[in-house]
């Protein structure tokens, strides 16, 4: 029996200072008018092509193909530049530390789960000093199979990849999900998940708790305490 981990990105694993939301932003400008904005759009916990798609229909652009492409080309490159300025934030507290622990568990299996492109989420992680390659199963934010695409679509996707390479159907009670948001929280337990959520983010421990997380943490800090809950697969309510 194995456990796979799979982290959101975005104030689970890192903070890049909102580069993302910035660099989106700066795409949207070159393209369409120093008047594109992102007034209203929710970033926290999103996909990116659904991101995109309620910058374009906010700013009364056309929501089509074209200007999907065009936006994520700039975005990539506004991106780089970002990431390459000084004073990144980098790993959030506790990141490292827990990384190492869970590859020294015998069984346990490293995941990524995040709303970002694989380019772009890629380029954060290495900017913060994470090696994407140390995730053995990664699921992206443009992966959805569905129209509309949605985050819980995500998790059977890394539970086919992760039965993949151990040769064996995987289970949903052998995945766990950690991230920030409600969202994250979300897409865990409609697929049968546990989920940690952590309070990194821009939403609280209560607000955490009343999403249905199995656990919520400050951060994840407490390594040995988060690791003995994972190993634990005890699913007995958020505490």
């Amino acid at each position: 029996m194995g456990m796979l981990v799979m982290f959101d990105i975005d104030m689970t694993l890192i903070s890049t200072g909102g580069a993302g939301m910035k660099s989106l932003l700066e795409a949207g400008r070159e393209l369409f008018g120093g008047a594109f904005s992102a007034e209203g759009v929710s970033f926290a916990g999103r996909l990116d092509p659904l991101i995109i798609s309620e910058m374009l229909v906010a700013n009364g652009v056309a929501d089509t193909v074209e200007h999907h492409g065009a936006m994520r080309v700039r975005y990539e490159g506004h991106l780089r530049r970002r990431l390459a300025e000084p004073g990144l934030p980098g790993a959030l507290p506790g990141v490292p530390e827990l990384l190492d622990a869970l590859e020294g568990e015998p069984g346990v299996t490293l995941g990524v789960l995040t709303g970002n492109f694989e380019l772009t989420g890629s380029m954060k992680l290495r900017a913060c000093g994470i090696d994407p390659e140390r995730f053995t199963v990664r699921v992206w934010g443009d992966e959805s199979p569905y129209t509309p695409p949605k985050r819980e679509h995500l998790v059977p996707l890394g539970l086919l990849r992760w039965g993949a390479i151990r040769g064996r159907a995987a289970q949903s009670h052998e995945v766990t999900v950690i991230g920030d948001t409600p969202q994250d929280v979300h897409c865990a337990k409609v697929n049968g998940c546990r989920c940690l959520a952590v309070a990194t983010g821009h939403f609280g421990e209560d607000a955490l708790r009343g999403s249905g997380a199995d656990r919520v943490v400050r951060n994840l800090g407490e390594t040995s305490e988060v690791v003995g809950w994972l190993l634990s697969r005890t699913v007995a309510g958020a505490r």
